[in-house]
């Protein structure tokens, strides 16, 4: 079966970098989403990149506080792509949405923005998860060797996987200084999501699908912008850096990694 990537959203920031990666990284079709300008977000993600790479790279519309642009793009993942799930199957798919406003107390929270944090940081997640399970592999599909599908010494999981973008400020565990309600909360519902997710995935594809949770560390885009200042020089990365690293992570997770958070370095975040 032919395997694919998706990547949603990819327009800027550590899911533009992540698209680029994986067409360079990897020999799969890569899906990458945006909520405008189709052409031109994928006509930036091919910047300077191999020709052999163009063909592999589709980009559709879809904005994850919008349920029917998800439908809509799930359908053409099947319809115009082909990418039938009794033919082919997601071996790995990147939910990295995500918005901030931080709230440094109560009296800072404005009732519009927190909803617009959870529906895109959390029911976004949630809705793509409805919508894409679909395409990944259930127990009874054969999947590609790693090797068949990296590009060069990089490589890919052995197992499919589900990862979502998560936050240190999402575990409840290492909250020692508060703050940042509605992100905090946000985040740590996302790991919830993740976490019963993956018990699903155990019951529908057994060990040949997994979904996790992901902390990028304070990577220098426009959601940390407020907060580069704070950050030690060697701490704050590039969204280049930053996927590189997760991609690295996801490529070396084993089974009993599932349903957990993993940091940069691969380490895990405590709930």
């Amino acid at each position: 079966m032919q395997p694919w990537a998706l990547v949603s959203p990819a327009s800027r920031g550590i899911g533009f970098e992540l698209a680029r990666l994986l067409l360079q990284w990897s020999k799969v079709p890569i899906v990458a989403t945006t909520r405008k300008d189709v052409d031109k977000t994928k006509q930036s993600i091919l910047g300077g990149i191999d020709e052999d790479a163009k063909d592999r790279l589709k980009v559709l519309q879809l904005d994850v506080t919008d349920e029917d642009s998800i439908a809509a793009a799930s359908s053409a993942c099947q319809e115009q792509l082909d990418l039938n799930p009794k033919e082919a199957y997601l071996h790995l798919g990147f939910c990295i949405p995500g918005i901030l406003f931080p709230e440094k107390s109560p009296a800072q929270i404005d009732g519009e923005n927190a909803l617009l944090t959870y529906r895109t940081n959390t029911l976004g997640p949630l809705l793509l998860i409805k919508h894409f399970e679909k395409f990944l592999p259930t127990k009874n599909t054969t999947l590609s060797s790693p090797n068949d599908m990296a590009d060069k010494s990089h490589f890919m999981p052995q197992r499919a996987v589900w990862a979502s973008m998560s936050a240190r400020v999402g575990s409840i565990t290492d909250n020692r200084s508060g703050g940042w309600f509605s992100y905090r909360s946000s985040k740590a519902a996302l790991n919830q999501l993740v976490k019963t997710f993956d018990n699903r995935l155990q019951t529908r594809s057994g060990e040949k699908a997994m979904a996790i949770a992901l902390h990028p560390g304070t990577v220098k885009t426009g959601l940390s912008k407020e907060f580069w200042g704070n950050v030690k020089e060697d701490k704050l990365f590039t969204p280049q850096f930053a996927a590189e690293r997760l991609v690295e992570v996801v490529g070396g997770l084993r089974v009993e990694d599932r349903g957990k958070c993993w940091d940069w370095e691969g380490k895990e975040v405590p709930p």
